[in-house]
Protein backbone atom coordinates (compact mmCIF):
# COMPACT_ATOMS: atom_id res chain seq x y z
CA UNK A 1 0.00 0.00 0.00
CA UNK A 2 1.47 3.34 -1.11
CA UNK A 3 1.84 5.30 2.13
CA UNK A 4 2.94 8.77 3.19
CA UNK A 5 4.21 9.05 6.77
CA UNK A 6 4.48 12.65 8.02
CA UNK A 7 6.86 13.20 10.93
CA UNK A 8 6.00 16.32 12.96
CA UNK A 9 8.79 16.38 15.55
CA UNK A 10 9.02 20.17 15.16
CA UNK A 11 5.39 20.89 14.52
CA UNK A 12 3.98 21.64 11.11
CA UNK A 13 3.15 24.58 8.85
CA UNK A 14 1.77 24.77 5.34
CA UNK A 15 4.96 25.84 3.60
CA UNK A 16 7.04 23.13 5.27
CA UNK A 17 4.50 20.48 4.31
CA UNK A 18 4.50 21.74 0.72
CA UNK A 19 8.32 21.70 0.61
CA UNK A 20 8.56 18.13 1.94
CA UNK A 21 5.92 16.88 -0.51
CA UNK A 22 7.67 18.73 -3.33
CA UNK A 23 10.88 16.77 -2.62
CA UNK A 24 8.97 13.50 -3.12
CA UNK A 25 7.94 14.42 -6.67
CA UNK A 26 9.85 13.23 -9.71
CA UNK A 27 12.06 15.87 -11.38
CA UNK A 28 9.63 16.47 -14.23
CA UNK A 29 6.74 16.71 -11.78
CA UNK A 30 8.67 19.29 -9.74
CA UNK A 31 8.98 21.55 -12.78
CA UNK A 32 5.30 21.22 -13.68
CA UNK A 33 4.32 21.73 -10.03
CA UNK A 34 6.18 25.03 -9.75
CA UNK A 35 4.89 26.16 -13.14
CA UNK A 36 1.32 25.40 -12.06
CA UNK A 37 1.74 27.11 -8.68
CA UNK A 38 3.01 30.28 -10.38
CA UNK A 39 0.14 30.36 -12.87
CA UNK A 40 -2.78 29.66 -10.55
CA UNK A 41 -4.33 33.07 -10.82
CA UNK A 42 -3.32 34.24 -7.32
CA UNK A 43 -2.54 38.00 -7.66
CA UNK A 44 1.16 38.88 -7.22
CA UNK A 45 1.98 35.52 -5.59
CA UNK A 46 5.14 33.60 -6.48
CA UNK A 47 6.31 30.19 -5.25
CA UNK A 48 9.99 29.18 -5.38
CA UNK A 49 11.77 26.06 -4.11
CA UNK A 50 15.06 26.97 -2.42
CA UNK A 51 17.73 24.65 -1.04
CA UNK A 52 18.00 24.88 2.74
CA UNK A 53 19.67 23.22 5.71
CA UNK A 54 18.84 22.76 9.37
CA UNK A 55 21.34 21.29 11.84
CA UNK A 56 23.34 20.05 8.84
CA UNK A 57 20.34 18.32 7.22
CA UNK A 58 19.67 19.35 3.61
CA UNK A 59 16.14 19.96 2.45
CA UNK A 60 13.89 22.45 0.67
CA UNK A 61 12.48 25.77 1.83
CA UNK A 62 9.38 26.78 -0.11
CA UNK A 63 9.58 30.55 -0.55
CA UNK A 64 6.17 32.12 -1.07
CA UNK A 65 6.21 35.84 -1.89
CA UNK A 66 3.24 38.20 -2.07
CA UNK A 67 3.79 41.56 -3.81
CA UNK A 68 7.48 40.65 -3.90
CA UNK A 69 7.80 40.12 -0.14
CA UNK A 70 8.13 36.83 1.74
CA UNK A 71 6.00 36.50 4.86
CA UNK A 72 8.70 36.00 7.48
CA UNK A 73 7.33 38.03 10.37
CA UNK A 74 7.40 34.97 12.64
CA UNK A 75 3.69 35.31 13.19
CA UNK A 76 0.73 33.09 13.75
CA UNK A 77 -1.26 32.18 10.65
CA UNK A 78 -4.90 32.42 11.60
CA UNK A 79 -7.28 35.20 10.75
CA UNK A 80 -8.81 37.69 13.18
CA UNK A 81 -11.52 40.25 13.12
CA UNK A 82 -9.05 43.10 13.73
CA UNK A 83 -5.57 44.03 12.59
CA UNK A 84 -3.07 42.19 14.81
CA UNK A 85 0.65 42.57 15.01
CA UNK A 86 1.70 39.22 16.40
CA UNK A 87 5.06 38.52 17.94
CA UNK A 88 5.24 34.78 17.52
CA UNK A 89 8.16 32.46 17.64
CA UNK A 90 7.75 30.19 14.65
CA UNK A 91 8.65 31.61 11.30
CA UNK A 92 6.72 29.39 8.94
CA UNK A 93 3.15 30.36 9.75
CA UNK A 94 1.04 32.68 7.67
CA UNK A 95 -2.14 34.77 7.25
CA UNK A 96 -0.44 37.68 8.98
CA UNK A 97 0.73 41.16 8.03
CA UNK A 98 3.88 43.15 7.73
CA UNK A 99 3.92 46.71 9.02
CA UNK A 100 1.87 49.32 7.17
CA UNK A 101 4.85 51.11 5.69
CA UNK A 102 5.80 47.91 3.86
CA UNK A 103 2.32 47.08 2.53
CA UNK A 104 -0.34 49.76 2.77
CA UNK A 105 -2.84 47.25 1.33
CA UNK A 106 -2.70 45.10 4.46
CA UNK A 107 -5.62 47.04 5.89
CA UNK A 108 -7.82 44.83 3.70
CA UNK A 109 -9.33 41.63 4.98
CA UNK A 110 -10.63 38.51 3.26
CA UNK A 111 -13.77 36.69 4.35
CA UNK A 112 -14.15 32.89 4.18
CA UNK A 113 -16.52 33.42 1.23
CA UNK A 114 -13.90 35.46 -0.60
CA UNK A 115 -11.26 32.78 0.01
CA UNK A 116 -13.61 30.04 -1.23
CA UNK A 117 -14.40 32.02 -4.38
CA UNK A 118 -10.70 32.73 -4.92
CA UNK A 119 -9.84 29.01 -4.69
CA UNK A 120 -12.75 28.05 -6.96
CA UNK A 121 -11.33 30.17 -9.78
CA UNK A 122 -7.75 28.85 -9.53
CA UNK A 123 -6.35 26.87 -12.45
CA UNK A 124 -6.30 23.52 -10.64
CA UNK A 125 -8.20 20.21 -10.88
CA UNK A 126 -11.61 20.28 -9.21
CA UNK A 127 -10.66 17.64 -6.63
CA UNK A 128 -7.66 19.73 -5.53
CA UNK A 129 -9.82 22.85 -5.18
CA UNK A 130 -12.43 20.91 -3.20
CA UNK A 131 -9.76 19.73 -0.75
CA UNK A 132 -8.38 23.26 -0.41
CA UNK A 133 -11.83 24.73 0.29
CA UNK A 134 -12.48 22.06 2.93
CA UNK A 135 -9.21 22.91 4.66
CA UNK A 136 -10.09 26.62 4.74
CA UNK A 137 -13.58 25.82 5.97
CA UNK A 138 -12.03 23.94 8.89
CA UNK A 139 -9.76 26.90 9.69
CA UNK A 140 -12.71 29.33 9.60
CA UNK A 141 -14.70 27.02 11.88
CA UNK A 142 -11.81 26.81 14.35
CA UNK A 143 -11.44 30.61 14.35
CA UNK A 144 -15.17 31.03 14.83
CA UNK A 145 -15.12 28.76 17.87
CA UNK A 146 -11.98 30.41 19.27
CA UNK A 147 -13.45 33.92 19.13
CA UNK A 148 -17.06 33.04 19.85
CA UNK A 149 -18.34 34.66 16.67
CA UNK A 150 -20.20 33.35 13.62
CA UNK A 151 -18.09 31.97 10.79
CA UNK A 152 -19.17 34.75 8.45
CA UNK A 153 -17.57 37.29 10.82
CA UNK A 154 -14.15 35.61 10.62
CA UNK A 155 -11.74 37.55 8.42
CA UNK A 156 -8.25 36.70 7.20
CA UNK A 157 -5.69 39.41 6.56
CA UNK A 158 -5.36 39.86 2.79
CA UNK A 159 -1.61 39.33 2.31
CA UNK A 160 -1.43 36.45 4.76
CA UNK A 161 -4.52 34.92 3.16
CA UNK A 162 -2.90 34.88 -0.29
CA UNK A 163 0.26 33.42 1.20
CA UNK A 164 -1.65 30.66 3.02
CA UNK A 165 -3.88 29.91 0.01
CA UNK A 166 -0.68 29.16 -1.90
CA UNK A 167 0.43 26.82 0.90
CA UNK A 168 -2.91 25.04 1.17
CA UNK A 169 -3.41 24.59 -2.57
CA UNK A 170 0.25 23.58 -2.97
CA UNK A 171 -0.11 20.80 -0.39
CA UNK A 172 -3.40 19.60 -1.88
CA UNK A 173 -1.95 19.64 -5.40
CA UNK A 174 1.25 17.80 -4.42
CA UNK A 175 -0.73 15.08 -2.65
CA UNK A 176 -2.90 14.65 -5.75
CA UNK A 177 0.26 14.13 -7.82
CA UNK A 178 1.75 11.60 -5.37
CA UNK A 179 -1.52 9.62 -5.19
CA UNK A 180 -0.96 7.88 -1.82
CA UNK A 181 -3.31 5.12 -0.71
CA UNK A 182 -2.90 6.12 2.91
CA UNK A 183 -1.51 9.08 4.88
CA UNK A 184 -0.27 8.53 8.43
CA UNK A 185 0.95 11.29 10.77
CA UNK A 186 3.08 11.19 13.90
CA UNK A 187 1.94 12.77 17.18
CA UNK A 188 2.31 16.53 16.67
CA UNK A 189 4.80 18.67 18.59
CA UNK A 190 2.97 21.96 19.18
CA UNK A 191 5.66 23.86 21.12
CA UNK A 192 5.22 25.43 24.52
CA UNK A 193 4.89 28.71 26.37
CA UNK A 194 2.90 31.71 25.21
CA UNK A 195 2.66 34.06 22.27
CA UNK A 196 1.71 37.73 22.14
CA UNK A 197 -0.91 39.26 19.85
CA UNK A 198 -3.14 42.35 19.86
CA UNK A 199 -5.67 40.57 22.11
CA UNK A 200 -2.88 39.93 24.63
CA UNK A 201 -0.79 36.90 25.48
CA UNK A 202 -2.16 33.60 24.22
CA UNK A 203 -1.10 30.08 25.24
CA UNK A 204 0.56 27.67 22.83
CA UNK A 205 -1.05 26.01 20.98
CA UNK A 206 -3.18 29.01 20.08
CA UNK A 207 -6.96 28.53 20.52
CA UNK A 208 -7.73 27.97 16.82
CA UNK A 209 -4.89 25.44 16.51
CA UNK A 210 -6.08 23.64 19.64
CA UNK A 211 -9.60 23.45 18.18
CA UNK A 212 -8.28 21.92 14.96
CA UNK A 213 -6.18 19.37 16.85
CA UNK A 214 -9.01 17.99 18.99
CA UNK A 215 -8.73 14.21 18.99
CA UNK A 216 -5.16 14.31 17.68
CA UNK A 217 -2.20 13.10 19.81
CA UNK A 218 -0.08 16.19 20.58
CA UNK A 219 2.70 17.09 23.00
CA UNK A 220 4.43 20.25 24.20
CA UNK A 221 8.07 19.30 24.66
CA UNK A 222 10.76 21.76 25.73
CA UNK A 223 10.92 23.99 22.65
CA UNK A 224 9.54 27.44 23.53
CA UNK A 225 7.31 28.94 20.87
CA UNK A 226 4.53 28.12 18.46
CA UNK A 227 5.50 25.14 16.28
CA UNK A 228 2.15 24.08 14.85
CA UNK A 229 0.10 26.63 12.90
CA UNK A 230 -3.63 26.48 12.15
CA UNK A 231 -2.92 25.97 8.45
CA UNK A 232 -0.63 23.04 9.21
CA UNK A 233 -3.09 21.57 11.72
CA UNK A 234 -6.00 21.89 9.28
CA UNK A 235 -4.06 20.18 6.48
CA UNK A 236 -3.02 17.30 8.72
CA UNK A 237 -6.49 16.66 10.12
CA UNK A 238 -8.02 16.87 6.65
CA UNK A 239 -5.71 14.35 5.00
CA UNK A 240 -4.56 12.04 7.81
CA UNK A 241 -6.05 8.56 7.89
CA UNK A 242 -4.54 8.04 11.32
CA UNK A 243 -2.14 9.60 13.85
CA UNK A 244 0.33 7.03 15.17
CA UNK A 245 3.97 5.97 15.31
CA UNK A 246 5.83 5.16 12.14
CA UNK A 247 4.64 1.84 10.66
CA UNK A 248 6.88 -0.82 9.20
CA UNK A 249 7.38 0.36 5.66
CA UNK A 250 9.69 -0.06 2.69
CA UNK A 251 10.80 3.57 2.20
CA UNK A 252 11.27 4.72 -1.40
CA UNK A 253 11.86 8.45 -0.81
CA UNK A 254 12.18 10.98 2.00
CA UNK A 255 11.11 14.60 1.66
CA UNK A 256 12.38 17.31 4.01
CA UNK A 257 10.70 20.70 4.36
CA UNK A 258 12.93 23.27 6.06
CA UNK A 259 11.85 26.17 8.27
CA UNK A 260 13.93 29.36 8.43
CA UNK A 261 14.13 29.87 12.19
CA UNK A 262 17.11 28.28 13.96
CA UNK A 263 16.49 25.95 16.91
CA UNK A 264 18.81 23.62 18.79
CA UNK A 265 17.18 20.72 16.95
CA UNK A 266 16.46 20.29 13.26
CA UNK A 267 13.59 22.58 12.27
CA UNK A 268 11.93 20.51 9.57
CA UNK A 269 9.02 18.32 8.59
CA UNK A 270 10.00 14.93 7.15
CA UNK A 271 7.70 12.87 4.94
CA UNK A 272 8.47 9.25 4.08
CA UNK A 273 6.99 7.70 0.94
CA UNK A 274 6.93 3.94 0.75
CA UNK A 275 5.00 0.68 0.83
CA UNK A 276 3.24 -0.68 3.89
CA UNK A 277 1.10 -3.72 4.50
CA UNK A 278 -1.98 -2.91 6.53
CA UNK A 279 -2.64 -5.30 9.41
CA UNK A 280 -4.96 -7.99 8.19
CA UNK A 281 -4.97 -6.76 4.61
CA UNK A 282 -2.55 -7.06 1.71
CA UNK A 283 -2.29 -8.12 -1.92
CA UNK A 284 -1.69 -11.61 -3.25
CA UNK A 285 -1.07 -12.96 -6.76
CA UNK A 286 -2.87 -15.96 -8.22
CA UNK A 287 -1.16 -17.91 -11.02
CA UNK A 288 -3.68 -20.24 -12.68
CA UNK A 289 -3.40 -22.73 -15.53
CA UNK A 290 -5.23 -25.77 -16.93
CA UNK A 291 -3.32 -29.05 -17.21
CA UNK A 292 -4.60 -32.23 -18.94
CA UNK A 293 -1.39 -34.02 -19.96
CA UNK A 294 0.38 -34.75 -16.65
CA UNK A 295 -0.09 -37.84 -14.51
CA UNK A 296 -1.32 -37.33 -10.94
CA UNK A 297 2.14 -38.29 -9.65
CA UNK A 298 3.87 -35.77 -11.91
CA UNK A 299 1.45 -33.02 -10.92
CA UNK A 300 1.86 -33.82 -7.21
CA UNK A 301 5.64 -33.60 -7.61
CA UNK A 302 5.30 -30.23 -9.38
CA UNK A 303 3.08 -28.89 -6.58
CA UNK A 304 5.56 -29.95 -3.89
CA UNK A 305 8.43 -28.38 -5.85
CA UNK A 306 6.57 -25.07 -6.29
CA UNK A 307 6.01 -24.89 -2.52
CA UNK A 308 9.73 -25.45 -1.96
CA UNK A 309 10.47 -22.67 -4.44
CA UNK A 310 8.53 -20.10 -2.43
CA UNK A 311 4.83 -20.40 -3.28
CA UNK A 312 2.52 -19.51 -0.40
CA UNK A 313 0.12 -22.27 -1.38
CA UNK A 314 -0.47 -24.63 -4.29
CA UNK A 315 -3.63 -26.62 -5.01
CA UNK A 316 -5.46 -28.35 -7.82
CA UNK A 317 -9.12 -28.76 -8.69
CA UNK A 318 -10.29 -31.55 -10.99
CA UNK A 319 -11.95 -30.43 -14.23
CA UNK A 320 -12.97 -31.53 -17.68
CA UNK A 321 -10.86 -29.93 -20.39
CA UNK A 322 -11.42 -29.58 -24.13
CA UNK A 323 -12.28 -32.72 -26.09
CA UNK A 324 -13.57 -34.23 -22.83
CA UNK A 325 -10.11 -34.81 -21.43
CA UNK A 326 -9.86 -35.17 -17.64
CA UNK A 327 -7.50 -32.59 -16.19
CA UNK A 328 -6.80 -30.20 -13.33
CA UNK A 329 -6.88 -26.47 -12.70
CA UNK A 330 -3.62 -25.60 -10.94
CA UNK A 331 -3.54 -22.50 -8.71
CA UNK A 332 -0.33 -21.11 -7.24
CA UNK A 333 -0.46 -18.30 -4.66
CA UNK A 334 2.50 -15.99 -4.10
CA UNK A 335 3.34 -12.44 -3.05
CA UNK A 336 3.22 -9.81 -5.83
CA UNK A 337 7.01 -9.42 -5.58
CA UNK A 338 7.53 -13.10 -6.48
CA UNK A 339 5.00 -13.09 -9.32
CA UNK A 340 7.54 -13.15 -12.14
CA UNK A 341 9.79 -15.72 -10.48
CA UNK A 342 6.93 -18.09 -9.67
CA UNK A 343 5.49 -17.74 -13.17
CA UNK A 344 8.77 -19.03 -14.56
CA UNK A 345 8.77 -21.93 -12.07
CA UNK A 346 5.21 -22.95 -13.09
CA UNK A 347 6.25 -23.05 -16.75
CA UNK A 348 9.35 -25.07 -15.86
CA UNK A 349 7.68 -27.61 -13.55
CA UNK A 350 4.49 -28.26 -15.51
CA UNK A 351 3.49 -28.90 -19.14
CA UNK A 352 1.38 -25.76 -19.47
CA UNK A 353 2.30 -23.28 -22.19
CA UNK A 354 0.70 -20.33 -20.45
CA UNK A 355 -0.94 -19.15 -17.27
CA UNK A 356 -3.34 -16.48 -16.03
CA UNK A 357 -2.15 -13.96 -13.48
CA UNK A 358 -4.42 -11.86 -11.28
CA UNK A 359 -3.85 -9.62 -8.27
CA UNK A 360 -6.29 -10.02 -5.40
CA UNK A 361 -6.87 -8.16 -2.17
CA UNK A 362 -6.21 -10.44 0.74
CA UNK A 363 -7.83 -10.08 4.15
CA UNK A 364 -6.44 -12.32 6.82
CA UNK A 365 -6.26 -13.03 10.51
CA UNK A 366 -2.91 -12.26 12.12
CA UNK A 367 -1.13 -15.55 12.92
CA UNK A 368 0.76 -16.43 16.09
CA UNK A 369 1.80 -19.57 17.96
CA UNK A 370 1.53 -20.44 21.64
CA UNK A 371 2.31 -23.64 23.50
CA UNK A 372 0.35 -25.65 26.04
CA UNK A 373 1.55 -28.36 28.39
CA UNK A 374 -0.31 -31.70 28.45
CA UNK A 375 0.36 -34.92 30.41
CA UNK A 376 1.89 -36.25 27.19
CA UNK A 377 4.14 -33.27 26.48
CA UNK A 378 4.19 -29.80 24.93
CA UNK A 379 2.00 -28.99 21.93
CA UNK A 380 2.11 -25.88 19.78
CA UNK A 381 -1.23 -24.18 19.11
CA UNK A 382 -1.69 -22.06 15.99
CA UNK A 383 -3.69 -18.91 16.72
CA UNK A 384 -5.14 -16.39 14.24
CA UNK A 385 -6.88 -13.19 15.35
CA UNK A 386 -8.38 -10.09 13.79
CA UNK A 387 -11.67 -8.39 12.85
CA UNK A 388 -13.15 -9.61 16.14
CA UNK A 389 -12.45 -13.25 15.25
CA UNK A 390 -10.10 -15.80 16.84
CA UNK A 391 -9.20 -19.22 15.45
CA UNK A 392 -7.11 -21.78 17.35
CA UNK A 393 -5.83 -25.14 16.17
CA UNK A 394 -3.32 -27.59 17.70
CA UNK A 395 -0.35 -28.33 15.45
CA UNK A 396 -0.96 -31.65 13.72
CA UNK A 397 2.71 -32.68 13.65
CA UNK A 398 2.93 -32.32 17.45
CA UNK A 399 -0.28 -34.28 17.96
CA UNK A 400 0.82 -37.12 15.71
CA UNK A 401 4.31 -37.32 17.24
CA UNK A 402 2.93 -37.65 20.79
CA UNK A 403 0.25 -40.13 19.70
CA UNK A 404 2.92 -42.38 18.17
CA UNK A 405 5.24 -41.97 21.14
CA UNK A 406 2.59 -42.94 23.74
CA UNK A 407 0.63 -45.39 21.51
CA UNK A 408 -2.63 -43.53 21.95
CA UNK A 409 -5.09 -42.11 19.46
CA UNK A 410 -4.72 -38.66 17.93
CA UNK A 411 -8.07 -37.72 19.48
CA UNK A 412 -6.77 -38.54 22.98
CA UNK A 413 -3.92 -36.05 22.59
CA UNK A 414 -6.25 -33.45 21.04
CA UNK A 415 -8.67 -33.63 24.01
CA UNK A 416 -5.80 -33.06 26.44
CA UNK A 417 -4.67 -30.06 24.41
CA UNK A 418 -8.14 -28.46 24.49
CA UNK A 419 -8.32 -29.08 28.23
CA UNK A 420 -4.93 -27.37 28.73
CA UNK A 421 -5.99 -24.46 26.54
CA UNK A 422 -9.11 -23.85 28.66
CA UNK A 423 -7.03 -23.95 31.85
CA UNK A 424 -4.59 -21.46 30.34
CA UNK A 425 -7.42 -19.07 29.41
CA UNK A 426 -8.88 -19.37 32.92
CA UNK A 427 -5.54 -18.44 34.46
CA UNK A 428 -5.31 -15.35 32.24
CA UNK A 429 -8.79 -14.19 33.26
CA UNK A 430 -7.96 -14.69 36.94
CA UNK A 431 -4.76 -12.66 36.51
CA UNK A 432 -6.76 -9.79 34.97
Amino acid sequence: MRTLYIECNMGVAGDMLMAALYELLEDQEKESFLHAMNHLGLPDVRVEAEAGTTCGIAGTHMKVTVHGEEELAHHHDHGHEHHHEHDHEHEHSHNHEHSHDHHPHTHHHASPGYISDLIEHLDLPKAVKDHAKSVYSAIAGAESKAHGRPVEEVHFHEVGALDAVADVTGVCYAISLLKPDRILVSPVHVGSGTVRCAHGIMPVPAPATANLLEGVPIYGGTVAGELCTPTGAALLTHFADDFAGMPMMRVEKTGIGIGTKVFEQANCVRIFLGETAEDGESEISELVCNIDDMTPEELAFACATLLEQGALDVYTVAGTMKKGRVGHVLTVLCTPEKEEEMSRHVLEETTTNGLRIRRCRKRFLKPSIRTVQTPYGTVKVKTATGFGVTHEKPEYEDLSALAKEYHVSLETIRKEVWKAMKQQEGQKQDAN
